[in-house]
């Protein structure tokens, strides 16, 4: 039995994917590629928690601002075990909230939130560039196969430090996402997005209005496969990060592996070897030294 015909190369339900050799070799290829990219820019790859801390992530106004996407890792209440699914279970049996006690942590919707937690109280000397992978979930209204997963890949690229290096951080790697998408005849467009990240109704939402700290690269089908994010200085606030005696600023940019598995696949027309050469073949037009 061939490859092929033992495993799809995607397999998706509920929002659940599964990842077949050759969509696997292409993420493989896609993600060496990106920590190319963060390791020219002098980043160092960590590795976090799968976990994020219900207290910690109230730190951000996560709660008030994303209730929406929050998914929480409840434990199992033992005390009633006889009550607990058994097999034969029907596909949509759940565990109760009688079932479950309370939560203390919550499954990450994006990669970074460790990120600035491990950095709290850090007094940094100079900037600090950090590119890390996590599985991430969100609750969502609805899924599609690869373009809205309810569990997904997404790699991150962050800098923490003065205003001028994150804003320069995002600079570069606007371009070369650009020039990636251009030597892969991929057509990205990049919009103007909001996140509330910063209370709705206070100076910090206002500012977000008057200038966008989110752009998205749009597929042509309307799918965002990346982003670049500019927190001015609320994480930095939050976990209280300092960066040569003044308060840190934050920028991340995300890509999200699953969707531009999805802009490769319709590019290259479900030829997923064909993609992963693409891929393997780019060579950026910018000089390594400009990424720092």
């Amino acid at each position: 039995m061939s490859e092929q015909t033992a495993v799809a190369p995607v397999s998706v339900t509920a929002g659940l994917v599964t990842l077949g050799p050759a969509a696997v070799r292409l993420r493989t290829a896609l993600d060496a590629v990106i920590v190319g990219w963060a390791g020219t820019a002098g980043a160092t790859e960590v590795l976090y928690p799968p976990l994020v801390r219900v207290a910690d992530l109230a730190r951000f106004d996560y709660f008030g601002n994303f209730p929406h996407l929050a998914l929480a890792a409840a434990p199992v209440n033992p005390t009633g075990a006889g009550e607990l699914p058994r097999h034969p279970a029907a596909p949509g049996t759940e565990l109760t909230a009688g079932q479950l006690d309370a939560a203390r942590f919550v499954l990450p919707s994006a990669a970074c939130y460790n990120a600035y937690l491990a950095l709290s109280g850090a007094r940094l000397d100079q900037p600090v560039k950090i590119t890390t992978i996590a599985q991430c979930f969100r609750r969502e209204d609805g899924y599609e196969g690869l373009r809205r997963l309810h569990g997904f890949t997404m790699r991150e690229i962050i800098a923490v430090g003065d205003r001028w290096t994150v804003r320069a951080h995002l600079s570069a790697f606007r371009a070369l996402i650009l020039d990636f998408a251009e030597c892969l005849g991929l057509t990205l467009t990049p919009e103007a997005a909001t996140d509330p990240f910063f209370e709705t109704g206070g100076s910090r939402a206002v500012m977000q209005r008057l200038f966008p700290t989110k752009e998205e690269f749009v597929s042509e089908d309307g799918l965002a496969v990346a982003s670049l994010n500019y927190h001015r200085n609320f994480f930095g606030e939050r976990a209280d990060i300092f960066c040569a005696g003044a308060q840190a600023y934050t920028s991340c940019v995300a890509f999200g592996l699953e969707r531009w598995l999805h802009v490769l696949t319709v590019r290259f027309q479900g030829d997923w070897e064909a993609a992963r050469e693409a891929v393997e073949s780019f060579v950026p037009r910018r000089p390594a030294g400009e990424m720092r």
